[in-house]
């Protein structure tokens, strides 16, 4: 099954978004840590564990992206993008839990990774309630 408008749109958005941030914090995690306040100072060991999952960010973006025009790894890239906005909220609901409420940057974060879960939820609904391998596989009347 080809991919709608809307679900190229979810994939576009999701992946640019998970592409920016990625390459962001793997090219120029001073700058960007920074504007959530935080300050990185020049820790080779911390700064090459925020690159690392900042170059899987920016690979899953990737990802996201080449769905809209693959078909082959459509499924996978919507898996991709509900995993990556669906975590990231998910992974900072429990450090407010547990650590108490971040600085207003980093709420603003969590509320675009609501959004864009959100986002991609809705755009994905039909393909998620689908039984797996049927699409491609029943024949056309």
């Amino acid at each position: 099954m080809r991919p709608t408008m809307f679900e190229k749109i979810a994939l576009g958005l999701s992946g640019l978004t998970a592409l920016a941030i990625g390459a962001c914090i793997l090219f120029a995690p001073h700058a960007f840590y920074a504007g959530y306040g935080i300050k990185l100072g020049e820790d080779a060991s911390l700064l090459s564990e925020l690159r690392a999952p900042g170059a899987g960010l920016a690979g899953f973006g990737v990802l996201m992206l080449l769905g809209i025009w693959r078909q082959a790894i459509l499924s996978l890239a919507i898996a991709v993008a509900l995993t990556v906005f669906i975590a990231f909220p998910a992974g900072r609901l429990v450090g407010i839990a547990m650590d108490g409420m971040p600085s207003g940057s980093v709420i603003g974060a969590l509320v675009l990774e609501l959004v864009i879960a959100a986002f991609c939820l809705a755009a994905f609904r039909r393909r998620l309630w689908q039984p797996a391998g049927l699409s491609s596989a029943l024949p056309t009347n």
